[in-house]
C-alpha cells in the first residue's frame, strides 16, 4: 500500500515536470450565432501559436476546439508545465579589440565582462564573420506555464475578428459580450492567471436550464464527457451539428415515410416554380446557425394550416428559414411539393413539448400570414402599373433613378436581341421583360425577402398575362447569381441578363466605384463573371469589347470617366482565369488563348480545347519551341514588313519548302479559323514540323544582305500569324514523356 502511494506521488511530480492536456474555457453571455465557429477557431488558433512561440508545447502536440452559444474553450494536448531550460548567448567584442598592449583588458571587454557577471578569463571565443568575438553562454532555467498562459490567452482574444466590442457592469474590460467566467487548467491542476479581470479557476456552469449551474472539472481531458454527462451541453460544434443532422433525419421520417428537408439543392424539385433554388436558403448555412444557438439539441416537428401552401414555396420557405430558422419538409416525391409541416431545433429537453410545438406554431402562423397578405395584396397592382413608380427609387446618385435604368435595359437589351439574331418578336419580348424587371423592387414580398428579386417578378407577371417569354426572361435576368448558379434558360434571359450585369458594369465602374482588396459592395467581380459565363457558355458570337461600348452609349457623355471600357475590359478578362482554372485548362494555355487580347468569348473554350489536343500531339513540344524562338527573333528585329514573302529571295531549299508548305496551308487553315474549326487547323499546322525544323537547322534568318533577311522574317511572322489564329503556343511548356 505504501509502495503504491509513493508510485503515484512520484507520477504526480512527474506529469508536473512534464506535458499534459491544457484546456482554457471562456463563458460568457450568448455569443453572435453567425460569427461563432469563425471566434472560436481564432481564440484556439491565437492561444496554440502563444503557447508555440513560448516554447510551451510538444512537437507531436495537438488541439481540439469547443464552441457552444455560452463558451469558447480550447483543449490542447502536449502543453508543456515549464519551458526547458535553454542556453542563452550574449555576443561581446570581438577578440582583436579585448586586451591592449600590455594584456590588460580594455574597456570594452571589461565592460562586457562586468555585465555577464564574470571575469574575463570566464568568456569563451566563437568565430564570426568578421573575425573572433568574445561570447558569454548561461543556462536559463525555463518559465513556468502560468507565467506566460494569461498574457497568452489575452493577446487571442484580443485578435478576434469582432467589429464592435462592449463593456459591462463597472469594468473598462472589452469584449463581444460580457465574460463571467474562466477556466484554465493543465491535467488536473488549475493554471492562476487573470484574463479579462477574471482569476481562472476549474468550474464551469452547464445548459441554463436543464443542467447543474457549477461544474467542477476534475482533469482537463475529461472537459467535454462533464459538460455532456452532467451539464446537458454538447460542447463540440461539429458534433453538434452532426446530432442535429441526425435527428433532423429521422423527425422527417417519422413525420412521413420520405419526406425530406427542403434546400436549395432540392428545390427545383417543384415543377411550376423551376427558379425556386436560387433564393431557398441553403441548409449548410442554416445548420451551421442552428448549431450556434443551442447547447442540448432536440429537432421538434409542427405543422401549419395547408391553406398557406397557395403562397410560392420560397416564399414560404424563407419566412421558416430566414425569420424562425426553422426547417420546412417536402414530399418524398417531387411533384407533390411541399408538406404543411417543418421542423425545429430547440435548446430544451422536455417529455411534454407540445407546449414548445404549440409556441412555435403560432409563431409561424403569424409569418406565413403576413407572406400570404402581401402575396395577395402585391398581385392586385400589375407590375406594368408599378413602373412609372421606379422614378422615385435612387438606383445611385450619379446614375440616377431605377426607371433611367429601366430605360437604359430595354435599349441596351433590345440591341443585343438583335445582334444575336433574334426576329422582331423575340426582340419585343426582351425589351418588355426589360421594361417590367425591376418592378418587383416595389412589391411587399421583395420588400420583406429582398432574396426574391427576379423570381416574384416572374409569379406577378404571369398572374399579369404576360407571355411566358417574358415570364422566364424576369426569372432569370439576375443569374448566375453566385459561382456554380446556371444560366438563364432562354435566350431572351440570357439577353437581358447580360443588359443588366453590363449596364450595373460599366455605369458603378464609370462613376470610379472599383472593387479594392476584399471590398466589393456593389458586387462587380459577380457581376463580371455572370456576364463572362453568359457570353462563353451560351456560345454568343458577340465582342465583349463592343458590348461594353453599347452599355457605355446608353450614359450621358459627362458621367462616365473617359477609359471606362477599356479598364472595365481588362478587368472582365481576369475574372476569366480563375473561372477557366475551374473548368479543367492549365495556365499556359489559358495564357496561350488570354494573350491573344480577343474579346470574342465564344470562342475561348474552342480554342482551348484545341490547345489541349494539340499538346498531345507528338509534334507539340518542337512546334512550341520554334514558336517561342520565332517570337523572340521578330521582336529582336522589330518592325517586319507586312507586303508578303517574295519567291525570288527564297535562296535555300529548306525556305522554299517551308513557304511552299505554308502557301499550300494558308488558306485552309484560315478558312477553319474562321468557321471555329481550330483543333483542324492546328493539326494542319502540326504538318509543318518537318519544314520549320529544316528551316532552323539549315537557314540563317539575319543574313547580310538586308532584303534576304527581311524576307525570312517575313515567312516567319506569316508562319507565326497562321499560329496566332488559334493561340501563341510559344506559351506553352511542353514536356513529352
Amino acid at each position: 500500500m505504501r509502495a503504491r502511494s509513493t508510485k503515484a506521488k512520484a507520477d504526480t511530480a512527474r506529469r508536473g515536470r512534464g506535458s499534459d492536456f491544457l484546456l482554457v474555457e471562456l463563458l460568457t453571455e450568448e455569443l453572435p450565432p453567425k460569427s461563432l465557429r469563425r471566434l472560436a477557431e481564432a481564440f484556439a488558433a491565437g492561444v496554440v501559436d502563444g503557447l508555440g512561440r513560448n516554447g510551451l508545447l510538444q512537437a507531436d502536440s495537438g488541439h481540439e476546439v469547443f464552441a457552444t452559444p455560452r463558451r469558447l474553450a480550447l483543449l490542447c494536448s502536449g502543453v508543456l508545465a515549464r519551458q526547458p531550460d535553454r542556453i542563452v548567448e550574449r555576443r561581446g567584442p570581438q577578440v582583436s579589440a579585448g586586451y591592449d598592449s600590455h594584456g590588460k583588458p580594455t574597456a570594452a571587454l571589461a565592460g562586457f565582462s562586468r555585465s555577464c557577471g564574470v571575469e574575463p578569463d570566464r568568456l569563451e571565443t566563437c568565430a564570426g564573420e568578421k573575425g573572433e568575438y568574445f561570447v558569454y553562454r548561461s543556462k536559463q532555467k525555463g518559465e513556468p506555464l502560468a507565467h506566460h498562459l494569461g498574457s497568452i490567452v489575452a493577446a487571442s482574444l484580443g485578435k478576434l475578428p469582432v467589429a464592435k466590442l462592449m463593456r459591462w457592469g463597472d469594468r473598462e474590460d472589452e469584449f463581444v459580450r460580457p465574460v463571467h467566467g474562466l477556466v484554465m487548467m493543465h491535467g488536473a491542476r488549475v493554471v492562476a492567471g487573470k484574463v479579462l479581470g477574471l482569476q481562472s479557476g476549474n468550474a464551469t456552469q452547464g445548459h441554463r436550464f436543464i443542467g447543474r449551474d457549477r461544474l467542477v472539472i476534475p482533469h482537463a481531458a475529461r472537459y467535454a464527457e462533464v459538460l455532456r454527462r452532467s451539464g446537458r451541453v454538447i460542447a463540440s460544434f461539429a458534433e453538434r451539428r452532426g446530432e442535429i443532422e441526425r435527428q433532423l433525419l429521422a423527425a422527417a421520417g417519422r413525420v412521413k415515410k420520405g419526406a425530406r428537408v427542403l434546400e436549395s439543392e432540392n428545390a427545383n424539385c417543384f415543377a411550376e416554380q423551376p427558379a425556386a433554388a436560387e433564393v431557398v436558403r441553403n441548409n449548410a448555412g442554416l445548420l451551421d446557425e442552428v448549431t450556434a444557438l443551442v447547447e442540448w439539441p432536440v429537432v421538434y416537428a409542427g405543422k401549419f394550416d395547408p391553406e398557406f401552401l397557395s403562397v410560392p414555396t420560397p416564399c414560404l420557405a424563407l419566412s421558416m428559414q430566414q425569420h424562425q430558422r426553422y426547417f420546412p419538409l417536402i414530399h418524398d416525391k417531387a411533384a407533390e411539393g411541399m408538406l404543411p409541416r417543418f421542423l425545429v431545433v430547440s435548446n430544451l429537453e422536455t417529455r411534454s413539448p407540445q407546449h414548445i410545438v404549440h409556441g412555435n406554431e403560432r409563431v409561424l402562423r403569424a409569418r406565413l400570414s403576413d407572406a400570404r397578405f402581401f402575396y395577395e395584396q402585391d398581385r392586385k397592382t400589375t407590375l406594368a402599373a408599378r413602373v412609372p413608380r421606379l422614378a422615385n427609387v435612387v438606383y445611385q446618385n450619379k446614375l440616377g433613378s431605377q426607371l433611367d435604368r429601366v430605360r437604359r435595359l430595354e435599349k441596351l437589351a433590345g440591341e443585343i436581341a438583335v445582334l444575336t439574331g433574334m426576329g422582331d418578336v423575340d426582340r419585343r419580348d426582351v425589351e418588355r421583360a426589360a421594361h417590367l424587371c425591376k418592378a418587383d423592387l416595389l412589391t411587399e414580398m421583395v420588400g420583406e425577402f429582398p432574396e426574391l428579386q427576379g423570381f416574384m417578378g416572374a409569379d406577378y407577371a404571369r398572374h399579369d398575362g404576360e407571355s411566358s417569354s417574358v415570364e422566364h426572361a424576369i426569372r432569370g435576368h439576375y443569374s448566375p447569381r453566385f459561382s456554380g448558379d446556371g444560366l438563364p434558360p432562354t435566350q431572351t434571359g440570357a439577353c437581358l441578363a447580360l443588359a443588366d450585369k453590363l449596364d450595373t458594369l460599366v455605369g458603378i465602374y464609370g462613376v470610379g466605384l472599383v472593387p479594392t482588396g476584399d471590398k466589393d459592395p456593389f458586387g462587380l467581380r459577380r457581376q463580371a463573371l455572370g456576364a463572362v459565363r453568359i457570353l462563353v457558355e451560351r456560345s454568343l458570337a458577340l465582342d465583349m469589347k463592343e458590348l461594353l461600348q453599347l452599355a457605355r452609349s446608353g450614359f450621358a457623355p459627362d458621367v462616365l470617366y473617359e477609359d471606362v471600357v477599356q479598364d472595365l475590359s481588362g478587368f472582365m478578362l481576369e475574372r476569366l482565369k480563375p473561372y477557366l482554372r475551374d473548368r479543367g485548362f492549365l495556365p499556359d494555355e489559358i495564357d496561350a488563348v488570354l494573350s491573344l487580347g480577343s474579346t470574342r468569348l465564344d470562342q475561348l473554350l474552342p480554342r482551348l480545347e484545341a490547345l489541349q489536343g494539340f499538346r498531345q500531339m507528338p509534334e507539340a513540344e518542337a512546334l512550341a519551341g520554334a514558336n517561342k524562338r520565332i517570337r523572340n527573333i521578330l521582336r529582336q528585329a522589330g518592325a517586319v514588313r507586312t507586303n508578303g514573302v517574295e519567291a525570288g529571295l527564297l535562296i535555300e531549299d529548306a525556305e522554299q519548302c517551308l513557304a511552299q508548305q505554308l502557301g499550300a496551308l494558308r488558306r485552309q487553315v484560315e478558312e477553319m479559323i474562321v468557321r471555329g474549326d481550330f483543333s483542324e487547323a492546328l493539326k494542319r499546322l502540326a504538318g509543318l514540323r518537318g519544314a520549320v525544323d529544316q528551316f532552323f537547322d539549315k537557314v540563317m534568318v539575319m543574313a547580310d544582305d538586308m532584303r534576304v533577311r527581311d524576307n525570312r522574317l517575313a515567312l516567319l511572322g506569316e508562319l507565326s500569324g497562321l499560329f496566332l489564329g488559334v493561340a501563341d503556343i510559344s506559351k506553352l511548356q511542353i514536356r513529352q514523356e
